[in-house]
């Protein structure tokens, strides 16, 4: 027990002291995260608007398939984002391999398929009423988006919760794409990881519990905007 009470020690040291491999892990996290939920904010809600709003043909079947995706492994989408971005892949030209912009690519495809079905979901609870009266006093299609959204704005937050939540939690994408490289690509979980193994549970325990802080954040965030509302 020893060496847990050590390693707690040690962890409100490194962070109270500004340890900077511990602070540039946690800022990379935030920065690709931050980049990756709000990129598939602006795919994800217009498509799951659309797949929950409008009939057309293949519409059950894409849905089954995004909903698939949503237990879609993180190593799977590392090794495909790999595969495409390597120096031999279609787009290698584009040098996203082993840098941050390459992990938010992985990380949008990951967290994606959450928004698109959470939103949908949320979209189709509503009050069928709703889309008749914006019809009938003329809304346009951009305005009949905006106040969909915004009365279903509960899901669409929860959505965005939960997949940052899966965004900052997540390690294979950033392990296989971004490579954990120190100053540069590492994040809270790789660094998690590689901190671990080498037995020093102090910056692990000091960065596990920073991703505990950021996921508590979210959600107390969520909560009070329900509250506000």
């Amino acid at each position: 027990m020893d060496f847990l009470k050590d390693g707690f020690f040690n962890a409100f040291i490194l962070l109270f002291q500004g340890h900077d491999e511990t602070y540039d892990a946690i800022f990379t996290t935030l920065k690709v995260s931050s980049f990756s939920i709000m990129i598939s904010l602006l795919i994800g809600l217009p498509c799951g608007f659309a797949l929950s709003y409008y009939n057309f043909p293949g519409k059950k079947h894409i849905r089954a398939v995004v909903d698939t995706l949503l237990s879609l492994p993180t190593v799977v989408v590392g090794l495909l984002v790999y595969a495409f971005i390597t120096r031999k892949g279609p787009l290698g030209d584009f040098n996203l391999l082993f840098e941050t912009s390459g992990i938010i690519v992985g990380q949008v495809i990951l967290i994606l398929p959450l928004v698109v079905s959470l939103s949908a979901t949320g979209i189709e609870s509503l009050d069928e009423r709703l889309r008749n009266t914006l019809i009938t006093l003329g809304a346009t299609p951009r305005r009949i988006l905006i106040s969909t959204l915004y009365e279903s704005r509960f899901a669409v937050m929860t959505a965005a919760a939960t997949a940052y939540g899966r965004a900052i939690s997540e390690v294979g994408v950033s392990m296989m794409v971004g490579g954990n490289i120190k100053w540069h690509t590492r994040t809270i979980t790789t660094a998690i990881t590689l901190e671990t193994g080498k037995g020093e549970f102090a910056m692990g325990i000091a960065l596990g519990l920073v991703l505990l802080l950021i996921s508590f954040a979210v959600n107390g965030a969520l909560i009070f905007f329900r509250k506000r509302s």
